[in-house]
């Protein structure tokens, strides 16, 4: 046995009561600084180590005997962390209150009522009269001056009528555009519409192979 295993040995066997002297002799040697209360070092070392359920929420009562029975692992956290203590500020301590920013959309005075009242925005008629039209065919004002309204019967036809008002009329004005440039004719119709699919047509198609003396009944058409 080694001097160590021994002096352990006598260090064991010593009664440790309230106090005990710094110097010990043990087996005709002497050891130094022996702790007079030695469960102090102990303690100490067990502060040292992170307690993993310091912040999290635990159960107490019945529920935690219950857990400490039902659980596989009593003494694993609950994973829930404190409000406290892990959440700075918590949730629902502050005092004021938001407020949506003011937009272009809710000033009412540049966006009043009846331009965002979209359940009224009902579809309206549009309605083109003849001479709204003739204008849009004739597209300038000085052609609409010289269109004039045929003459009256019973009046002289040598005589030029003016028209009473500015307004050309519907016919007039499609005479004078279909006389000045005809764009379709007989011979130059307009385009049709195109077709996206073409026409199918069968045609036959090479006979699949075959033994040329085997009864083979089928033809392939494309």
């Amino acid at each position: 046995m080694s001097a160590m295993e021994k002096a352990a040995m006598g260090v064991a066997s010593l009664r440790i009561s309230g106090a005990i002297d710094n110097v010990v002799e043990v087996s005709g040697k002497m050891i130094r600084d022996i702790p007079a209360e030695p469960t102090l070092c102990f303690s100490m070392s067990v502060k040292k180590a992170a307690d993993h359920t310091l912040y999290h929420l635990s159960p107490k009562g019945f529920w935690k005997k219950f857990r400490d029975v039902a659980a596989a692992n009593p003494e694993i956290s609950s994973g829930l962390p404190l409000q406290s203590l892990n959440r700075q500020p918590p949730p629902g301590s502050r005092l004021e209150k938001y407020s949506t920013p003011a937009t272009k959309a809710s000033d009412p005075a540049q966006n009043p009522y009846w331009k965002r009242d979209v359940r009224r925005a009902y579809p309206q008629l549009s309605v083109v009269t003849q001479s709204e039209l003739a204008k849009f065919l004739l597209q300038s004002p000085e052609k609409q001056q010289s269109i004039e309204k045929p003459a009256e019967a019973g009046k002289d036809a040598s005589v030029p009528t003016t028209s009473t008002s500015t307004t050309p009329d519907l016919i007039a004005a499609i005479n004078e555009i279909t006389s000045v440039s005809k764009v379709f004719s007989e011979s130059n119709l307009p385009p049709t519409p195109t077709i996206s699919f073409k026409k199918w047509t069968p045609e036959d198609a090479p006979p699949a192979p075959h033994d040329p003396n085997a009864y083979f009944p089928m033809n392939l058409i494309k």
